[in-house]
């Protein structure tokens, strides 16, 4: 049996504020990376490990002899920031920021942190999916985020103690130079802070932020976990998808990294349909709506992805055997 492949999440405000700033024109990396030229224009984007490394190279090409990991970096900010990420700038230190990104980091892609510290300081090592290594200029971007990360959260100019990477930038010097520090060679991933700067407080720490994000982080993570089956899955990702008009077979499949056709299957070896799920969330949110909500009908029939009020009436009726507005005035009654 198949198994989920795990997609990589990229965070469109921030791509297409980069290629912005960066002057690249987005059909142009789009093109060069053998990628959909709609990919920035949809409502959530995730590419396979293979797409996302195209993506990176045919930037790090078109960039020319800028160092891409540095301009990256540099062009963080919260406004752009995932939730994940945005969250960790909540946190009360770097360490603890690592230690919360370390167990979302599923929601962004397939890599995992390692958060190692020591009586002296602590280790951020990178996981890379397996199959081939990600091109050059990504293990770079990983490590100066954290730099900059740390340094936007002090606003102090953090220099870590250890930079590792398979292979080194394009522009060493320029690089070691934004780091402050030497660039070590070698088969791992990794950045290690001082404890002085692991634990020094971050300006932005916000527990009451924290409390907000907290709990949809780990809704989401449920959502994603491997013990959820794939029809959990389907309904999490339905209940995000139907009011942008993506809630079909094939905007799931995209979103959950597997194919339509492995889509289909996989959930006929749990004995449901596509379409029962479907029915099922609409149902259930349409009941919502209308019991819980003074939302028109012309507004439930959008959230719930249809193009017309008609079609969503003829939909409820065969679910129910009543009309959607009968059920209203029965709640309101």
């Amino acid at each position: 049996m198949s198994t989920l492949v795990a997609p990589f999440r990229i965070s469109l405000p921030f791509v297409r504020v980069l290629l912005a700033d960066l002057g690249v024109r987005p059909a142009d990396l789009l093109d060069a990376a053998g990628l959909p030229r709609d990919l920035l224009n949809r409502d959530d984007a995730v590419l396979s490990p293979p797409q996302y490394y195209a993506l990176f190279d045919a930037l790090d090409h078109l960039v020319g002899d800028r160092d891409l990991a540095i301009t990256i970096a540099d062009k963080l900010s919260p406004e752009v920031f995932d939730p994940p990420i945005f969250a960790a700038m909540c946190s009360p230190n770097l360490q603890m920021a690592a230690e919360r990104i370390a167990v979302h980091k599923r929601l962004l892609g397939p890599l995992r942190l390692h958060v190692e510290p020591d009586a002296d300081g602590v280790n951020l090592e990178i996981a890379w999916p397996a199959g081939d290594p990600p091109p050059a200029v990504l293990p770079g971007v990983e490590v100066a985020f954290w730099v900059a990360l740390a340094r936007l959260g002090t606003r102090t100019r953090v220099v870590p103690q250890r930079v590792v990477v398979p292979q080194p930038p394009k522009d060493v010097a320029a690089v070691e130079d934004w780091l402050r520090a030497r660039i070590e060679r070698g088969d791992t991933t990794l950045v290690r802070f001082s404890r002085l700067d692991a634990t020094r407080p971050f300006l932005t720490a916000n527990a009451g932020m924290w409390d907000f994000f907290e709990p949809e982080l780990r809704r989401r993570l449920d959502d994603l976990g491997g013990d959820a089956t794939l029809g959990a899955k389907v309904r999490a990702t339905l209940v995000e998808l139907l009011p942008a008009g993506a809630g079909t077979a094939h905007g799931v499949a995209r979103h959950l990294g597997i194919s339509t056709r492995t889509l289909q299957r996989r959930l006929g070896d749990e004995g449901v349909t596509f379409q029962e799920l479907l029915a099922d969330v609409r149902e259930g949110l349409a009941r919502h709506y209308l019991t819980q909500s003074t939302l028109s009908l012309t507004e439930i029939a959008f959230l719930l992805g249809y193009d017309d009020p008609n079609s969503f009436h003829r939909a409820f009726n065969r679910w129910t055997g009543r009309t959607p507005l009968g059920v209203r005035d029965t709640a309101t009654g």
